[in-house]
């Protein structure tokens, strides 16, 4: 059910296609991503943040996929400031085989660590672009 989804997804990731990104992610999506507890639920925001995150962890690669209809999860390890890292995205798929929900769990804590500092100004930094452009 999910293939020709996951062929994109590799493709998109592998490329940092952000517009082919764009085009994968649900309306309504959520993405939980550490270190945070609750999820990020803008699209624009979720479409900024992961092309923040595709951009700075080095190494990017898949390995192992599980499939169970709409359900994938995808083990991954790469890189951030020099710490090696491995995580599982958890995907889940709505009926027009987009993103819903995307869960990013990523061990060790000092990668997680060096992930949030690499990413935490630059998605400060859009935010108030935001905020200032809609004011």
């Amino acid at each position: 059910m999910a293939d020709r989804f996951l062929t994109e997804w590799h493709r998109i990731v592998a490329a940092k296609d952000l517009d082919g990104l764009d085009r994968v992610l649900a309306p309504d999506i959520a993405l939980s991503a550490p270190p945070y507890w609750e999820p990020f639920r803008e699209r624009d925001l979720v479409h900024h943040l992961l092309g923040l995150i595709l951009e700075t962890i080095e190494d990017f690669t898949y390995h192992r996929e599980w499939q169970n209809g709409r359900e994938i999860a995808l083990e991954f390890t790469g890189s951030v400031a020099g710490r090696n890292l491995q995580g599982i995205d958890l995907i889940t798929l709505d009926d027009a085989d987009q993103v819903a929900n995307l869960d990013v769990l990523i061990r060790p804590a000092n990668a997680v660590e060096a992930l949030r500092d690499a990413i935490a100004p630059k998605i400060t930094a859009y935010l108030a672009s935001r905020t200032t452009t809609r004011a």
